[in-house]
């Protein structure tokens, strides 16, 4: 069972949380990947790509056109990769969902209606666009995190059903698609095992039925994903799980680059090196490593250099770090480290947190995430930025260590400004509230540049369809920033007597200890305490 190598190497590339990557950026990321051993590419698309008859498939989203995605599979061909089309056909449609012409083939939130025609014929039309604009027949059909599928309009329609039967009658039909097009289907397998297992995935344990196991169609290969365990037994044990299915299993890892404006390469390398060497172990040799971008696509697509090359070096065996290192220097022209140091943003040394997002977009006087940042020594974000000064030299990537040293910049106030605020305030303090007006309106100005230096970043890399995003996150912050420091310079000169949101005990968030940052990746629950009505 024991392989030598990966011999099936891809990568996948997010593009549709906002940022959809010009046909340029994508070409070069091509070359680069080629350079490095990979030998496929997955386009994840929800809605990004054009449907003949569909005007609101991908409406104002800056879709890719059939033009485009020809053009794209081209140039993969050029650079001996082969571009497979990754979509969605069950979950995951918000951009499609929320136009009235889909309401029809809708069961709830992002989830499409399964057993309606509608749906097949929208999928349909899906396939055939793909089958007229990419040269492979393999595709990635998705289906990932269908929570709630059978419990909205088709719940109405026929009352509570087994939603593993609702999937598993759904997967046929498009099983079924696909085969009339001529393609391989491959997709996310959680559903299968969250639907068995009460909601969980990375559980896997017991025997899986056999009569289980005879519905799912041949014709699918199932892709187990996993981003988040650095021990190999995990990986082992999940391989086990999905070999009692009779059908192909590949392995998708991640390089982290999708919880704000900062990647995770040291996590992801530990992460891809006991998966790798789990895959090599199990036999599995089709492997890709995701680069999604949940939540706008903050960080470069190219942040991720490092654990994408490191991927590619343990998928050949070779796991010595200072080789890879070396190797790494080679075909980037800047030093591993210099890229490793964006971590540090985030200040997680390794582990997954994301306080550079968080810390940001909260809020100054109701920032219920600030007791994570109590301990934070006024000088760490100075040194993190010097730290990235070597990256912004560089002639090919200078722009991304631009943007978070501006960042750093920010968060050399911010990250501690709603402590500072609410303790000064509760003393009484009028005379230091009055000094820390001056920080805010410096950082007012801070965050000016960090928006110019996240927009030059952005127009490098992505299209302007989906930037409406940050200037309204951004620009929010501004204003909530400038309103904040107006309340308390009437505060401070009488014309109010008390700031009530100051007057309330910040509790500990989810019960972490001071100090102990954490992940959260949702700027609309971060940035205001009743985000919907």
């Amino acid at each position: 069972m024991m392989t030598d190598t990966i011999k099936t190497l891809g990568v996948m590339i997010d593009c549709s949380r906002n940022g959809v990557y010009t046909v340029e950026t994508l070409k070069t990321m091509f070359s680069l990947l080629a350079k490095m051993g990979y030998n496929y590419v997955q386009l994840y698309t929800e809605d990004t790509y054009e449907i003949e008859g569909e005007p609101c498939f991908g409406y104002l989203r800056g879709r890719y056109s059939k033009a485009d995605l020809k053009e794209l599979d081209a140039a993969a061909q050029a650079c001996g990769l082969e571009l497979v089309p990754c979509i969605q056909t069950l979950a995951h449609l918000s951009g499609v969902t929320r136009w009235p012409q889909y309401h029809d083939c809708t069961d709830t939130g992002d989830i499409l209606l399964a057993g309606e025609e509608k749906t097949y014929a929208l999928i349909e039309k899906m396939f055939a666009a793909c089958a007229e604009c990419f040269t492979s027949r393999r595709i990635n059909i998705g289906m990932d995190e269908a929570h709630m599928v059978g419990l909205g309009k088709y719940l109405d329609r026929h009352g509570y059903e087994s939603r593993f039967e609702i999937l598993l009658r759904h997967l046929n039909r498009v099983a079924e698609i696909a085969e009339r097009y001529g393609f391989s289907p491959m997709m996310w397998s959680d559903m299968f095992f969250r639907l068995m297992s009460g909601g969980e995935y990375y559980c896997a344990s017991g025997a899986i039925p056999q009569a289980i196991k005879d519905l799912v169609p041949k014709n699918i290969s199932l892709i187990y994903w996993d981003y988040y365990s650095t021990d190999r037994s995990h990986y082992d044990q999940m391989f086990r799980a999905h070999r009692q299915f009779d059908n192909p299993v590949l392995f998708a890892g991640g390089a982290w680059s999708w919880s704000g404006f900062t990647p995770a390469n040291r996590f992801s390398i530990r992460a891809n090196e006991a998966a790798m060497r789990s895959c090599l172990e199990n036999g599995v040799d089709d492997v890709f490593i995701t680069c999604w971008k949940d939540d706008g696509a903050e960080c470069s697509l190219f942040s991720s250099l490092p654990s994408l090359f490191a991927a590619a070096q343990f998928a050949r065996g070779n796991f010595d770090g200072a080789d890879i290192a070396r190797k790494f220097r080679a075909l980037t022209g800047t030093d591993m480290e210099t890229f490793l140091a964006a971590d540090d943003v985030d200040l997680h040394g390794g582990e997954l947190q994301n306080p550079s997002k968080y810390l940001l977009y909260s809020d100054p006087f109701l920032g219920f995430l600030d007791r994570t940042a109590i301990g934070t020594e006024p000088e760490t974000f100075p040194k993190i930025g010097k730290a990235l000064s070597a990256g912004a030299a560089s002639r090919r990537y200078g722009y991304l260590f631009r943007t978070l040293m501006a960042l750093c910049d920010v968060l050399e106030i911010k990250a501690t400004l709603g402590l500072r605020t609410r303790e000064l305030y509760r003393k009484g303090d009028k005379e230091a509230l009055s000094a820390l007006i001056g920080e805010y309106r410096e950082l007012e100005r801070r965050l000016e540049t960090f928006y110019r230096r996240f927009r030059e970043q952005w127009d490098r890399e992505c299209r302007e369809n989906g930037f409406e995003m940050h200037d309204i996150r951004l620009g929010g912050l501004i204003r909530r920033v400038r309103h904040c420091r107006r309340m308390l310079a009437d505060y401070v000169c009488g014309k109010r007597a008390s700031l009530p949101a100051l007057e309330e005990e910040i509790c500990p968030y989810a019960g972490c200890a001071d100090g102990e940052a954490v992940m959260n990746n949702d700027w609309l629950y971060i940035s205001m305490i009743k985000p919907r009505t």
